[in-house]
């Protein structure tokens, strides 16, 4: 049945030994499995980063055969009033385990989505029950967690993925499903995922879909993003004085890859930075970015939006 869930699943880690990333939060995790012993868990960080691997393949760790009966997962942007702290959290919170381990955990997922009335209830639930329950919960946004509730928990930071950490996945996918992807592919892919092991290992399984033999052009063309020398070469342009060209490009990568307007804007900032351009120029065209941004957002045009910014590319490169 491996064969038919998604990948993202089928390569999730099933102990903390196998987390990819942030090694000294795993460590951490680590010593309080050998301790049986762990706190209230708050693991914040970027989406694709780890958070729910390493609270799944924690309580793996823990009660190993027993996990089903010992772990409660819940996603609170689904299950985010009040009543779900009242009744389902509470009434597994406080019923004894039955295992070698003296408590169970309860995972909350994307607990930055609970309303306040929600969170002001967990407070109280989480310390009435401590013994007898453990809680972990996982957010992108920790300023959204009541600091009452922060304080009850240890809280560790999860960073994005590194390039070192990404490539060892992909040769871990590409061994297990016999792929072929060359070291342009790698690149593109880490590139794409921008440090989320969730879109990389999508982005891999969609190309894989059409070839075993992974290359950079059928990365790009899945992950909806253009060549980061394709928006380069439109910036130079701009800069260059050359708007015509500029737009000309513009038109070429919006048709062919069918990006929009805040994901080219998006790809632009990421070229902008990287070029070995003056600070000066640097930071004149990343406020001009932030701009553009701005008013895409509120609902502007992109097209018109984006041919502006190019324009303001070149009037800066005249100068």
């Amino acid at each position: 049945m491996s064969d038919f869930i998604p990948w993202v699943e089928k390569f999730r880690p099933k102990t903390l030994s196998e987390v990819a990333g942030n090694e000294v939060i795993v460590r951490q995790l680590e010593a309080f499995v050998k301790n049986k012993n762990p706190p209230h868990l708050l693991l914040a960080g970027p989406a694709g980063s780890g958070k729910t691997s390493c609270a799944l393949a924690m309580a793996h760790d823990l009660f190993g055969e027993n996990f089903s009966q010992c772990f409660l997962e819940l996603n609170a942007s689904d299950e985010r009033g009040i009543d779900v702290v009242r009744t389902k959290i509470k009434d597994f919170a406080r019923t004894l385990s039955l295992t070698s381990v003296p408590f169970k955990v309860i995972f909350l997922d994307e607990a930055d989505a609970l309303t306040a009335d929600a969170q002001q209830a967990l407070r109280r639930t989480m310390e009435k029950y401590s013994t007898t329950t453990r809680f972990i919960l996982s957010c992108n946004y920790s300023s959204r967690i009541l600091e009452p509730i922060q304080s009850r928990c240890a809280v560790f930071r999860f960073s994005r993925l590194q390039t070192e950490d990404l490539k060892k996945m992909i040769l871990q996918i590409a061994k297990t499903e016999s792929l072929s992807i060359d070291a342009k592919a790698e690149d593109a892919l880490v590139y794409v995922s921008e440090g989320d092991a969730r879109k990389l290992i999508n982005t891999l399984q969609g190309a894989a879909s059409l070839s075993s033999k992974v290359t950079s052009e059928e990365i790009f063309k899945i992950a909806s993003r253009a060549r980061p020398e394709e928006v380069e070469k439109m910036v130079q342009a701009a800069l260059g004085g050359k708007f015509l060209e500029a737009r000309k490009l513009l038109d070429e990568i919006m048709l062919k890859y069918g990006m929009s307007g805040e994901e080219v804007i998006l790809q632009i900032f990421r070229e902008i930075t990287a070029m070995e351009i003056p600070d000066k120029e640097k930071v004149f065209l990343v406020d001009k970015v932030g701009e553009y941004d701005f008013r895409m957002v509120e609902g502007a045009n992109e097209r018109i939006q984006l041919e502006a910014l190019l324009a303001q590319i070149m009037l800066l490169g005249k100068k």
